[in-house]
């Protein structure tokens, strides 16, 4: 089990964040998972779902979800599915600034290697934040893709310093 969902939190661990790198360190951190309940098979082909409340936790990363699907093909996890409303995630980025997303589904497919938030997400950083519908991230080469559903995206962007406070005399 603690394979399975290692390589799937693992690879949530690339999320975007507005630009900044995630804790390279928390990859080398146990990771704890902790559900009501599991049920399926992590051998072959098949579905383990997990479910009463779904935390794991990795280094700085934690995920909270009300269920949690495991997907395998061929022996090898293929797909892994995060629902709830909402499914929050946060890590600390390799800068010290925080990342904080929510969806009320994440998945992260392994063949494509792309993340998805389906409804009502959003993505917030120190550098800016993005929400709408839907976001695809592909970890692989970092290009993102929002909106085009007819949905909006709305993204903020921060000044890069703020202008000091001109006080009266």
């Amino acid at each position: 089990m603690n394979r399975v969902l290692l390589a799937s939190a693992a690879l949530l661990l690339l999320l975007p964040a507005a630009g900044a790198a995630a804790k390279s360190t928390d990859r080398n951190q146990a990771m704890s998972i902790d559900a009501g309940g599991q049920s399926g098979n992590l051998e072959g082909d098949g579905k383990t779902l997990l479910s009463g409340g779904v935390v794991v936790t990795q280094g700085s990363l934690e995920i909270r979800s009300s269920a949690a699907e495991i997907y395998m093909a061929g022996g090898e996890i293929s797909r892994t599915v995060f629902t709830g409303k909402q499914v929050k995630m946060k890590q600390q980025m390799d800068n010290g600034s925080w990342m904080d997303a929510q969806a009320d589904r994440v998945e992260y497919d392994m063949k494509t290697e792309t993340i998805t938030f389906i409804g009502n997400y959003t993505v917030k950083s120190d550098r800016g934040s993005n929400s709408g519908q839907r976001m695809v991230y592909n970890t692989k080469t970092g290009n993102m893709q929002a909106g085009g559903d007819g949905s909006r995206i709305k993204t903020v962007i921060p000044p890069k310093t703020a202008a000091p406070a001109q006080g009266k005399n």
